[in-house]
């Protein structure tokens, strides 16, 4: 039987992808590479891109394709079973990812290209240079046996990150309460109501389930009357994978964690850093510590008196026309939903009959084609997908080129991993063996349809959905053509949310509005009324918000900063000292929020949650051309997709904004878009 996994003349096949398919897939190519590898160091006497380069990025590409179909399904189709194969090649493929970063013939192999670069354009060296930076980050000059403890190092992290986000998965999975009689359930919106009846339904069970996925959990703890159930649904959620809450020790992530911690700080000591924060910094725009500290604290200071002031009329609010005298942590989202709908007359509740899904995905791809130039639409082809619900778009030039393709994966389901995200299907290549255009992975967890409705979004999802969007443009519209620094890849990391914060803006923006806006029933314009009432209320608690996010990239910072192996991970130590520092809420001490922190734990953002910050402070300023020109003005729109979406990691992130905007970006346009007055 052939291996679907090891076809690549074509688009995953996920209907014929079984788990027994993983390990013979993923052993097969790594034979290849290494022999592959053997090879061209044992022939090639004279390496050059086209002797080496672009062979070894050629087999690079197609393990990626291999792997990228399988570690997708882990998240949005979880079984046993694929959970078994997926974690078995784990640590088969971080080794070979050490092999090969600690391999000094190949090291000098890259070093004689460098040498041998006359005539390269700007792209393949910066493919040369990142690469090499690689090597050293991979260990290449340590002696035998710190080499060895580093790989060591690298597979149990891969091991254990894998972990984290299965106990994560698993906790969310196992709670769920049956709501029997609907009293209980005062308050909730009829969409959250209608899901929670689905849900049941779909379980055999009579009445209403809620449960952890975000669009259960959170309309309950927004809008619910009922305290105590509000209580209830916000320890389980804040409690889970820890030791605290009513699955307490079951899915516990506090060992992963402290080892974590552990290990990424010897693996920094290892290469000569003085911590992992300082590691991290390697491979982003960000050039020391004190530098992101500096960032982190000058915003929390110009946020902090406002976020009180924000705070002291919640508490006001609430004490004088709902009788509270002390507000919970299950109390914050309930009674914030009440005071915005007191002050500006509106909700995220009264806006989704203006976002049906089938006025928002069209009414996108409109602004984005405006904006960038290009048509999407839904594909013709027959498209193999992992579940019903997928559909498949391509992105065209207005010429009629095929730029990318990606998948829509839109509604929340059991055994799928929480939150949104952009993933590469396929990277974008073209070498003289092989052609290939970009396809994306496009990830989300709404509210699916309900009794015959379409899926209604709250503008905040809408804008989640333009964030991730952002995201899956930086991977299509790139015109690089190695994997390594095409799309994404190679970006630094606290800048690669530069195109997905961009995208946002034209949420807010009424000529863009009426693009992607319409009462589902009638398709009637969003009013006026309701839309000044949406602008007034935008800021509100914007220095709240703020401070949350500064306090969850503190922590993260710290926690990789400060490590001492003599004390351990002091975690939650270090969080109620940034809490002090920054928060203006104090949540209950059985509070165990980093447990179910997967940005850190599980993803990619160890030491790096700052760039999200980072990052806002690029796209808002990025996004304040098109203020003062025209936010469809298509001569901004098209140097925006010239120097940032296509030239993807080929440069550096700043010589990238420098050359759209004109000059290193200003924090202005970040405050006043965040409502901070100072």
């Amino acid at each position: 039987m052939s291996n679907p996994l090891l076809d690549f003349d074509s688009l995953p096949r996920f209907s014929r992808i079984r788990p027994s398919h993983v390990e013979p897939a993923i052993d097969t190519l790594l034979k290849q590479n290494r022999e592959q590898v053997k090879r061209l160091l044992n022939t090639v006497e004279r390496p050059d891109w086209h002797t080496l380069v672009e062979p070894l990025e050629e087999m690079e590409y197609r393990l990626s394709r291999a792997w990228s179909p399988v570690s997708h399904l882990n998240a949005v189709m979880n079984s046993e079973e694929l959970r078994a194969a997926y974690n078995a090649c784990l640590p088969k493929l971080s080794d070979y990812a050490t092999e090969m970063g600690q391999n000094e013939e190949l090291f000098q192999a890259w070093q004689a290209v460098e040498g041998n670069s006359a005539g390269l354009d700007g792209a393949q060296r910066k493919l040369l240079e990142n690469t090499l930076r690689d090597f050293r980050l991979s260990g290449v000059d340590l002696p035998a046996d710190q080499k060895q403890r580093f790989g060591e190092i690298a597979s149990r992290l891969s091991e254990i990150t894998a972990r984290f986000e299965e106990n994560l998965l698993d906790a969310t999975n196992a709670w769920s309460k049956q709501i029997t009689d609907e009293k209980e359930l005062a308050g909730m919106p009829a969409t959250a109501l209608d899901l929670a009846r689905q849900t049941a339904r779909d379980r055999g069970m009579d009445g209403w389930l809620l449960t952890l996925e975000y669009p259960s959990y959170m309309p309950v703890v927004t809008y619910a009357d009922n305290r105590e159930l509000r209580r209830e649904l916000y320890e389980a959620f804040a409690t889970r994978a820890s030791d605290q809450g009513p699955d307490a020790s079951r899915f516990d992530n506090s060992a992963i964690m402290d080892e974590m911690l552990a290990l990424r700080h010897e693996m920094a000591g290892l290469l000569g850093y003085a911590n992992y924060a300082e590691l991290s910094l390697a491979t982003k725009m960000a050039r020391s510590t004190d530098k992101v500290m500096d960032f982190l604290h000058d915003l929390a200071g110009r946020a902090r008196k406002q976020g009180e002031r924000e705070l002291e009329e919640l508490r006001a609010y609430a004490r004088e026309h709902h009788g509270v005298s002390e507000l919970e942590a299950w109390d914050m989202a309930y009674y914030s939903e009440k005071l915005r709908q007191h002050r500006y007359s509106i909700s995220q509740e009264e806006l989704k009959p203006w976002f049906p899904e089938t006025r928002v995905i069209p009414g996108m791809f409109e602004v984005i084609g405006r904006v960038f130039g290009v048509q999407i639409r839904e594909s013709s082809k027959k498209v193999d997908t992992w579940h019903p619900d997928v559909r498949f778009y391509e992105i065209r030039d207005r010429g009629g080129e095929l730029l990318g393709e990606f998948y829509f994966d839109l509604y929340a389901r059991p055994n799928k991993r929480g939150g949104a995200w952009m993933a590469d299907a396929i990277s974008r290549v073209k070498t003289r063996n092989v052609e290939q255009i970009p396809v994306a992975y496009m990830t989300c967890n709404f509210t699916p349809p309900v009794g015959g409705k379409p899926a209604l979004l709250t503008h905040d999802e809408v804008q989640t959905l333009f964030h991730e969007f952002g995201h899956g443009l930086h991977h299509m519209l790139t015109r690089v053509d190695y994997p390594s620094i095409s799309g994404i890849s190679g970006v630094a990391w606290d800048a690669v949310e530069l195109p997905s914060q961009f995208m946002e803006n034209w949420c807010w923006e009424k000529q863009a509005l009426g693009l992607f806006s319409g009462h589902f029933e009638t398709g009637e314009p969003l009013p006026d009324t309701l839309y000044e009432r949406m602008l007034a209320a935008r800021n509100f608690q914007s220095a709240m918000q703020l401070l949350r996010q500064l306090e969850f990239a503190l922590f993260d910072f710290r926690i990789h900063m400060e490590y001492d192996p003599a004390q351990g991970g002091r975690i939650y130590e270090i969080l109620n000292e940034v809490r002090e520092e920054v928060a203006v809420v104090q949540p209950p001490a059985w509070n165990r929020f980093a447990h179910g922190f997967s940005h850190i734990f599980g993803g990619g953002y160890a030491a790096g949650y700052y760039s999200y910050k980072w990052a806002e402070v690029l796209s808002a300023d990025a996004f304040s051309l098109f203020e003062e020109e025209g936010v469809f003005n298509e001569e901004i729109g098209m140097a925006f997709r010239r120097n940032i979406l296509e030239k993807g990691g080929s440069e550096d992130a700043m010589d990238l904004f420098v050359a759209f905007r004109g000059r290193e970006p200003s924090i202005e346009a970040l405050l006043r878009h965040s409502g901070i007055d100072e």
